[in-house]
């Protein structure tokens, strides 16, 4: 019989026993398009796609800063990227006259 685990979320996860598990073991190994990775092809495997934010570059420091509500406005309506560009804009100016 299965054993229940209940997870701190509250899930509730049934986790097989030893036969039910040599089964289903079983089972996904005669399946020939559905062989389950070996140890070593899990230590290869890269996740697809990482969640939350991508990485940055790693040299930024997160600041406050009060600008303009025009000057604002008018970079975000420009779309995705917006503080980006204002990085950029900053980067130029101080490039041209420092």
């Amino acid at each position: 019989m299965s054993t229940t685990i209940k997870t701190r979320s509250g899930r509730v996860l049934l986790v097989p026993n030893v036969q039910e598990d040599a089964e289903i073991n079983q089972a996904a190994w005669s399946d020939p398009d559905a062989h389950p990775l070996t140890d070593a092809e899990w230590s290869q495997a890269q996740p697809l796609m990482r969640r939350g934010r991508p990485l940055g570059s790693g040299n930024k420091t997160q600041v406050t800063l009060r600008l303009d509500t025009d000057v604002l406005e008018s970079f975000k309506a420009t779309g995705a990227g917006w503080q980006t560009r204002i990085n950029d804009a900053l980067r130029s100016w101080h490039e041209q006259h420092v």
